[in-house]
């Protein structure tokens, strides 16, 4: 039953990252292109969620590496029982004109759950300006399962996914 639990938490993912679409709806005048921020992707896969009756949470933690500090920002998505974690690291400026400290955690906990959310969902800012704007670690996958283990290929008798209508479909 675990394997199937799991199983079908992987085709909900699938589904929201197949049918998620997030418009690149802000613009950065000083640098001249447009972007997507955090608020832009949950707005857009809020009704995601609730069709396919998954929660998303989003949680940070500071990190001290060296003599520096990072914001560890971890997405949640889970159907109530299984889930799947992508965490994302964005280090703090040390200063940034015209910002406070707490304006500067804000914005690189803004950053850092925007690339987590990125990575859960598979949304690609590879031509974005803005990826160079913060240093940020490498995006990582962590669930229940080691990360390279692949789901098991279902045996004839097990579920099957399939597409109807453009869905992805579990068959069991």
């Amino acid at each position: 039953a675990g394997k199937e639990i799991r199983f079908k938490m992987i085709v909900q993912l699938i589904n929201i990252q197949e049918e998620l679409k997030v418009p690149k709806s802000q613009r950065n005048t000083f640098g001249n292109y447009n972007y997507r921020n955090c608020e832009d992707i949950l707005e857009a896969v809020k009704p995601l969620l609730a069709k396919y009756e998954c929660v998303l949470t989003i949680s940070d933690c500071i990190e001290n590496i060296g003599s520096r500090y990072y914001v560890k920002a971890t997405a949640r998505l889970t159907n109530g029982k299984d889930n799947i974690e992508v965490t994302a690291y964005a280090r703090e400026a040390e200063t940034k004109k015209g910002m406070d400290d707490s304006q500067i955690t804000g914005s690189t906990s803004s950053y850092a759950r925007k690339y987590a959310l990125n990575g859960l969902f598979a949304i690609d800012d590879t031509k974005d300006a803005d990826t160079d704007e913060y240093t940020k670690k490498a995006n990582t996958v962590s669930t229940s399962k080691p990360a390279e283990q692949e789901p098991p290929e279902p045996p004839a008798s097990k579920p099957k996914i399939i597409k109807v209508n453009g869905n992805t479909k579990l068959l069991t």
